[in-house]
């Protein structure tokens, strides 16, 4: 009996997610599966596409995002990353999460970065799933769980302390009650402030409620500078303690004096990993992004001005010549202009390109979409990756690359039939030019779209076609932590 399919790509050269060599192959898709894989010249399809020359992937999983709102948006707020090739995100890092907590006042920062109040109205994750099922993302959505969020919802503007047994609780039974409902994990940023006096002994209180559930712990470490190892020493505690997996968050050596120490931290990350399960994603940029923090500017370290509330005209422009302009110290400068955030000069492209080659690393953006004007990490990652570092610096090989952005992020997530092209596997899937694949987005133009991306796929519907954009596809789906 002959194949009919919904979709079959013929003649592509194969990278399969797992890492293996690349192949010549067709793929054949009906509905929202991969249903063959290989010689497919007997059969036929509504579409059918002769992708000669052209790479077909799996769909590329952003292993940390703060897209929590920007999937509730439509198909034009994930133009950044569907035209990447992105069709899955894991949001909710860095202890930020739209759920499930519902502020009645602007939050405090970085949980700002989502939004004002008017955009945190979940009571609970149910509310959140609920939204993603009823108005679908036209990308998959795999969502962790804040101790920022939970903790302001806890202590309210109280956080410059550790918390209570009973808050703790409180925070433990939200978390237990979100992973009930669909959530996948938990995520700490311990370097901001509402989050910085937690004790470790906090955090684990906290974080055992991801135990029965099989959960994940995801942290933006305490610290990626001066006390980078004592940082990993801890957050493989947690993870110890409360008996599960660890990613660590956009894994860097922050600050001129700790350039070159990634020698010292991968080793160390290593050495946790031959004992406990442990893994890191990393952006392929020596510049970070977050809120705008006065007390920790420094001359050394150039800012770009992302977004301000009071001053909005000032987005994109450097905090030294607004300084300079108003006649202020960097510090009195960055008072005026919060809440703001910044795009922060403060790695090492050494320390770059030693962290992303290392067998542990994912990519993740940590893209802010709700910049004026972000970092272009949030347009530029995965085509950078395929085209700047593989193919271009020859880094590590494009299946290298490849696997870094789909079969490993789904394994470790545990992302069950995403990430890989076989058949059975869910039709999530990126065709693009190897040879012209890039990052067109800069520091000074960060909204370009990446070039030689040709075609997106979501759960078998195009997503996103190159030169035409995105399509009116909301194909995406809640995707959950499977751990058998």
């Amino acid at each position: 009996m002959t194949l009919r399919c919904d979709l079959i790509i013929r003649d592509a050269t194969v990278f399969d997610g797992t890492g293996a060599s690349r192949s010549r192959a067709d793929v054949g898709v009906t509905d929202d599966r991969i249903v063959a894989v290989g010689d497919l010249r007997s059969a036929s399809a509504r579409r059918e596409i002769v992708a000669t020359g052209l790479a077909l992937a799996p769909g590329f999983i952003d292993a940390h995002t703060h897209d929590d709102r920007a999937v509730l948006c439509g198909p034009e707020c994930m133009l950044c990353k569907m035209s990447q090739g992105v069709t899955t995100v894991v949001v909710g890092n860095c202890g930020v999460s739209l759920s499930p907590v519902r502020m009645q006042k602007r939050p405090p920062p970085p949980l700002d970065l989502l939004g004002d109040e008017s955009f945190w109205t979940f009571g609970s994750f149910a509310e959140y799933a609920e939204r993603l099922a009823r108005d679908p993302a036209p990308v998959n959505t795999y969502a962790l769980i804040g101790h920022m969020s939970l903790r302001v919802e806890a202590m309210g503007g109280d956080t410059q302390r550790a918390a209570t047994d009973k808050e703790a609780a409180q925070m433990r039974a939200r978390l237990a009650e979100a992973l009930s409902q669909g959530a996948s994990g938990f995520s700490t940023g311990l370097y901001y402030p509402p989050n910085m006096m937690a004790p470790t002994d906090e955090v684990i209180a906290v974080a055992e409620a991801l135990r029965a559930a099989g959960g994940v712990y995801v942290t933006h470490m305490r610290d990626e500078a001066s006390e980078v190892l004592a940082s990993i020493e801890e957050t493989l505690s947690i993870g110890r303690a409360a008996g599960v997996p660890v990613v660590i968050s956009h894994h860097k050596c922050s600050m001129p004096e700790n350039f070159g120490r990634s020698a010292e931290t991968l080793p160390a990350i290593e050495a946790g990993a031959r004992n406990q399960r442990v893994d890191f994603d990393v952006y392929p940029y020596p510049a970070g992004s977050t809120v705008l923090m006065p007390d920790r500017v420094r001359a050394d370290v150039p800012v770009r001005i992302t977004w301000s509330i009071p001053h909005p005209e000032m987005a994109g422009r450097m905090l030294d010549d607004i300084a300079g302009e108003w006649g202020l110290e960097l510090k009195q400068a960055a008072e005026r202009l919060t809440p703001a955030g910044g795009v922060f000069h403060q790695m090492d492209e050494r320390d770059v390109q030693r962290i992303l080659r290392h067998p542990l690393a994912m990519i993740g953006s940590d893209g802010l979409p709700h910049d004026a004007f972000p970092h272009p990490r949030l347009w530029g990652t995965f085509p950078r990756v395929l085209g700047h570092y593989a193919r271009d610096l020859g880094l590590f090989s494009l299946e290298a690359a490849v696997h870094k952005m789909t079969g490993r992020t789904a394994e470790v997530f545990g992302i069950a039939d995403r990430g890989v092209i076989r058949a059975g596997a869910f039709a999530d899937l990126v065709l693009f030019d190897p040879a012209a694949v890039r990052d067109a987005s800069t520091y000074e133009n960060p909204t370009r779209p990446a070039e030689g991306i040709v075609e997106t796929w979501v759960n078998g519907q195009s997503a996103y076609v190159s030169r035409q954009g995105a399509t009116a596809a909301r194909a995406g789906r809640l995707v959950t932590r499977q751990t058998a």
